[in-house]
């Protein structure tokens, strides 16, 4: 503020002797008389001592200004100049950002695109191992099918195709045909010898009920391969005999299973299938 009110005061002098001259000129002392004028103007009438050192103090007040202004304009312009190299480094900065972001949103495109690219892929990769899937499910199926149709296996027969009578007695053992079939699931017993040939390896259960009248034992065995296994047996001297009985047994492919009626012994049957053999597949084994 001091450093302004200083400048004022020279520019008005200053302004004051050019305009002088302009108009004609003046001397050193008519430059001096106006000046003081101008002070007397300015400031009210003082004495000599107060006038010394308002002069004193505005020399001093000028002499110390002046050198304060052109430091503040040093520092000013120094100021400035590194302003405007930090703005250049800014602008700088700026503009590497812009090719950054630039150079970015190429590769997130990029990447965009080798993403949905890699989407289609995985999609059609998907779908193909789907129908993949879907065809060997259904041959799966298909094949389960197969393999537990080969796994039904049962069957069921009477003695007597038709009619009522008298089997025995014989002076030996005689396997039994069961004549009357009620069921055979995957073909295994023939009616013909009465023989049950296993198709698979497996656990099979086999039954038979025999039926007789009095005065004449009534027993019949379940043999497997050529030995004997359970039996059924009643006898009574009068009246009716039946008995029954069951086996599970492991078989072989190709193992026989059937019925002898043993000599000596007599089963009567007639339409109420009174004597039976049955058998079935519980489970295959490995």
């Amino acid at each position: 503020m001091k450093a302004l009110v200083c400048i004022l005061l020279l520019l008005e002098t200053f302004v004051f002797v050019i305009q002088q001259q302009v108009n004609g000129g003046l001397n050193e002392n008519e430059i001096s008389q106006q000046i003081s004028s101008e002070d007397g103007r300015q400031n009210p009438p003082q004495t000599d001592t107060l006038r010394a050192e308002a002069s004193t103090d505005r020399q001093q007040y000028c002499d110390l200004g002046i050198p304060d202004i052109h430091a503040v304009l040093r520092e000013l312009t120094a100021t400035v100049t590194e302003q405007k190299a930090n703005i250049r480094e800014l602008t700088a900065t700026f503009t590497e950002q812009k090719e950054n972001i630039r150079e970015l949103t190429a590769t997130v495109t990029e990447q965009k695109e080798i993403n949905r690219a890699l989407e289609m892929q995985l999609r059609d990769e998907m779908n193909k191992k789907n129908e993949e899937m879907s065809n060997l499910t259904l041959s799966q199926v298909e094949e389960l099918r197969k393999e537990n149709r080969d796994r039904e296996i049962a069957f069921s027969a009477g003695l007597m195709q038709s009619g009522s009578g008298y089997v025995g007695p014989f002076t030996t053992e005689i396997t039994l045909t069961y004549k009357k079939v009620f069921t055979n699931i995957g073909n295994a017993y023939n009616p013909v010898t009465g023989i049950f040939t296993a198709p698979l390896k497996g656990a099979y259960m086999f039954r038979i009920s025999i039926y007789g009248h009095g005065g004449t034992p009534a027993t019949a065995s379940i043999y497997k391969n050529g030995e004997q296994v359970v039996t059924a047996h009643d006898v009574q001297a009068q009246d009716r005999l039946n008995a029954s009985n069951g086996v599970v047994l492991i078989l072989e492919v190709g193992d026989v299973v059937y019925v002898r009626l043993w000599s000596g012994n007599r089963i009567y049957d007639n339409q109420h299938n009174l004597n039976t053999f049955s058998g079935f597949l519980l489970f295959p084994l490995r």
